[in-house]
């Protein structure tokens, strides 16, 4: 497999995971068991936002491309589509806080929703929550 094959999976995993760290929490509505997987996805996916970090996909993505002989995103669908919306160029220190806020907000009133579900389903008598 090419290193920009490889590279191309990486975006598209990078953009999976952004979206279930924003939206995973819609999955523990239907089965408990996701919010073993999203709440920690959700928090690294604050704290990056929060701190500044680098997610350790973006250098590996990068290491891939040079080792295709790439420099930037230029070229195909991947590129095109999918780059801007992980890696804005005009992504600031203050919109990054923003994007924090984003996750921790929309996070914080689906699992209140969720809470509210599995504690009325725990109170129905003979119903086991899922």
């Amino acid at each position: 497999m090419s290193a920009r094959v490889l590279a191309d999976a990486i975006v598209a995993l990078h953009l999976a995971f952004i979206a279930f760290v924003v939206a995973g929490g819609l999955l523990a509505l239907r089965r408990r068991a996701w919010a073993l997987l999203h709440v920690p996805a959700a928090l690294w996916g604050a704290w990056t936002e929060f701190t500044g970090t680098v997610c350790p996909l973006t250098p590996w993505e990068n290491a891939l491309r040079r080792a295709a002989g790439e420099a930037g995103y230029s070229g195909g669908f991947i590129e095109h589509y999918l780059v801007p919306v992980i890696y804005p160029e005009a992504l600031t220190p203050r919109m990054q806080v923003a994007l924090g806020m984003v996750v921790v907000v929309v996070n914080v009133a689906v699992y209140a929703l969720a809470w509210w579900k599995w504690r009325r389903e725990w109170r129905q008598p003979g119903n086991r929550p899922t």
